[in-house]
């Protein structure tokens, strides 16, 4: 098992989902996390050096696993895994927050027994 495993957390444009898993779980002891963004418009667009880094990288959409796996074909991936949340919360709100923490702290716990 790995010591503290790399997660990347990873939505459309990394302004509400994926930064508000960064921000939650900044500070946990029990693994290192990043967000990026799939769109030309990201705070911080995804790269060959995010994916690189990462041990489990986490979507929030089918269609962004797609992405990743048609544009960055050419390298070794991490497993993906899609959690279903809908681009309908703002940063921070409170059913989001609720919803990432159960998600990621289910996958935490079956993946790496967090």
């Amino acid at each position: 098992m790995l010591e503290r495993p790399n997660l990347l957390v990873i939505c459309g444009k990394n302004k509400r989902r994926s930064r508000t898993a960064e921000y939650l779980f900044k500070n946990d002891n029990r693994f290192n996390i990043r967000s990026a963004g799939l769109s030309p418009k990201s705070d911080h667009k995804l790269s060959e050096n995010d994916l690189g880094w990462a041990d489990l990288v986490l979507v929030m959409e089918t269609d962004h696993r797609s992405k990743i796996k048609k544009i960055y074909r050419h390298i070794d991936l991490p497993d993906i895994l899609v959690l279903n949340i809908p681009d309908d919360y703002a940063y921070l709100d409170d059913e989001l927050i609720t919803i990432l923490e159960s998600k990621i702290n289910d996958i935490l716990r079956l993946s790496y027994n967090l």
